[in-house]
């Protein structure tokens, strides 16, 4: 089937015709020439933010595809991924008409926003191994099912999906299929990003909140093919990457070395933090993990996270979600903050 594949076919036909909003700045953005710039009504006084920012992020994806070797004209930069999320909706799914496949358990704002954007979700739950089950997400499929959203490694349950099921989909479904590769960094699987160019409808979206430590700035990314990207460029707001965050995302890009040391130490603290908690007493399962987090299966999830609160240390009760009854997930801290946290599990 994805012979047939066909993005154009896939756009919605209003964004089509869409003529976007363009700034009066983009025709200037290569030259090397000092300019005066009287166009945007901009305050003349410089404190470093008087200017609207790059609309584009030219400077951060050129250091993207330095980088990850992608070209820039597949990269698209959002206000966060959840962003990203939403102009996949808006560009490739038709409200009251088009619908969507999310996995259960997984991040909750796939179907929050399809809720948004008026945009059935069909929901097919996780194996109990917490692996993909492609006959009934292909089987679930039908023609106006637009987009599978998987998320791997997968928030909460922490694992990576099996490589031979997502290229089952990729190869069978006639849609877009969005790998959210948010916690890759922490994985020992290689990224998708390699397939980038093999699979038409693949996107990948990943962000610069986990293992770059960059949660507060906000940044999302998105890598598909050019065709993707442009439409997704076409109903984007015009400034929705501030001048701070592209400025404070290029110091960050260019610190490789910190990013390594600081994962390098998260993936060591998650290996002690999950033999210690297989040691408690009120511990019935670690889950294996490929992220920054440790789900872990308890005797009474209401009760433990009740406790740990009053004792000061916050974690998330994901009991009420699919297969994760009586779950508990840790983020790895600090040494300090894991330090702290095994000596209350200790004496609870």
């Amino acid at each position: 089937m994805i012979a047939q594949f066909n993005i154009n076919k896939m756009i919605r036909e209003h964004i089509k015709t869409l003529n976007p909003y363009t700034s009066a700045r983009d025709d200037f953005k290569n030259t090397k020439e000092e300019m005066v710039f009287l166009d945007a009504n901009e305050n003349p006084f410089n404190n470093g933010l008087n200017r609207y920012p790059d609309p584009y992020q030219y400077d951060v994806k050129i250091e993207l595809s330095k980088q990850k070797k992608i070209a820039t004209n597949q990269i698209f930069l959002g206000n966060g991924s959840d962003e990203i999320l939403d102009i996949l909706y808006r560009v490739f799914c038709e409200p009251k008409q088009d619908n969507v496949i999310t996995i259960e358990p997984t991040y909750g704002m796939y179907g929050i926003l399809a809720q948004l954007n008026l945009v059935e979700n069909q929901i097919v739950n996780l194996l109990d191994n917490f692996q993909l089950d492609i006959p009934k997400i292909l089987e679930t499929s039908n023609s106006n099912t637009k987009i599978i959203f998987l998320c791997s490694p997968n928030n909460p349950t922490a694992n990576s999906f099996d490589k031979e099921g997502i290229e089952n989909v990729l190869k069978s479904f006639n849609g877009l299929v969005v790998i959210d590769e948010a916690y890759i960094d922490f994985s020992p699987q290689e990224s998708w990003l390699r397939k980038l160019n093999e699979y038409p409808n693949l996107v990948i979206v990943q962000t610069l909140s986990k293992a770059y430590a960059m949660a507060g700035a906000r940044l999302g990314i998105c890598y598909a093919s050019k065709t993707i990207i442009s439409a997704l460029n076409k109903i984007k707001l015009p400034y929705n990457v501030n001048v701070l965050t592209q400025q404070k995302v290029l110091t960050q890009l260019s610190k490789p070395h910190l990013i390594q040391t600081q994962v390098q130490t998260i993936l060591e603290q998650r290996i002690l933090l999950s033999d210690v908690l297989k040691s408690i007493y009120f511990v019935l399962k670690v889950y294996p993990s490929d992220t920054n987090f440790l789900l872990v299966k308890v005797d009474n999830a209401n009760k433990r996270y009740q406790q740990l609160i009053n004792l000061g240390i916050v974690v998330r009760n994901r009991s009420t979600q699919v297969k994760c009854s009586n779950c508990l997930r840790f983020t790895i801290g600090t040494k300090d903050e894991n330090k702290k946290l095994i000596h209350i599990l200790n004496t609870l």
